[in-house]
């Protein structure tokens, strides 16, 4: 795994840089491949990313009809829902582009969540597919399909996706895609697990907020205790980590790699 932490002065030069990687991952992966297969998250920082992609300064720089999108996570509730991840990329961006209606895959929060798990996974083999072999680079574990790029965030938990802290989903070693209950919340939630975010070529977190300082340093730097943060879990076994994050939220880091 290559990791890479950028920290930036505000949210929306993290917003930024995230489109510009954005718009690169995409042509990388369409010239090879002749698609780019994404997953979106939900919540404050990716809404400024699909604003912006779906800006004039960015939308024509995308081939849209090329681009398979997912969801690393969902609520359990319809997609007209305020809280329905699916109706914030779509409200943003999706409905703002040229991307066919065949091309984006939603969760369906309106059903069973065990049910909506289980046809998220089998969308996700059936359309990511296996991977295509470069050189001798077998993948750790090659049932699972690998993404081009999987967008996370964090909460001031240390979750991500719908990975909470002590949930069970976090020790899934079998399926890609799990109903979570989260006590916390009282809730089920639909998500990746670790198992189909590692395979990923690319995985970028955005991160802002000084409410994420403390444990940000955490997961980057503390002890591995994933069951208390998730976030660590988060190593693509052959692919690129990046973490943009805000300067509030990189407060209290080292920097590995500096500031832009």
């Amino acid at each position: 795994m290559d990791r890479e932490i950028v920290v930036l002065p505000d949210p929306g030069v993290v917003a930024r840089e995230a489109a510009d990687r954005w718009v690169t991952l995409a042509r990388e992966s369409i010239a090879a491949r002749g698609r780019f297969t994404a997953a979106l998250s939900g919540g404050s920082t990716p809404r400024a990313l699909f604003s912006l992609l779906a800006s004039e300064a960015y939308t024509d720089k995308v081939e849209w009809d090329r681009l398979l999108v997912f969801w690393s996570d969902e609520r359990c509730v319809p997609p007209d829902h305020a809280d329905s991840n699916y109706r914030l990329a779509h409200e943003t961006l999706l409905s703002k582009v040229s991307i066919p209606a065949g091309n984006v895959y939603r969760v369906r929060g309106e059903i069973d969540s065990g049910q909506a798990a289980l046809e998220y996974e089998e969308a996700v083999r059936r359309e990511v597919g296996t991977p295509t072999l470069v050189g001798s680079e077998m993948p750790a574990d090659a049932s699972v399909p690998p993404f081009d790029l999987i967008l996370l965030g964090m909460g001031p938990d240390g979750h991500t996706a719908s990975l909470f802290p002590g949930t069970a989903a976090l020790r899934e070693k079998k399926r890609l895609v799990a109903a979570n209950f989260v006590p916390r919340l009282n809730a089920h939630r639909i998500t990746f697990t670790p198992l189909l975010i590692n395979a990923a070529s690319h995985v970028l977190f955005l991160v802002a907020g000084i409410d994420k300082a403390d444990v940000l340093r955490a997961v980057l730097e503390g002890e591995f205790e994933p069951d208390v943060f998730p976030a660590q879990l988060v190593k693509p076994a052959q692919g690129q980590l990046t973490w943009l994050v805000d300067r509030a939220a990189g407060a209290h880091i080292e920097q590995e790699r500096g500031h832009h």
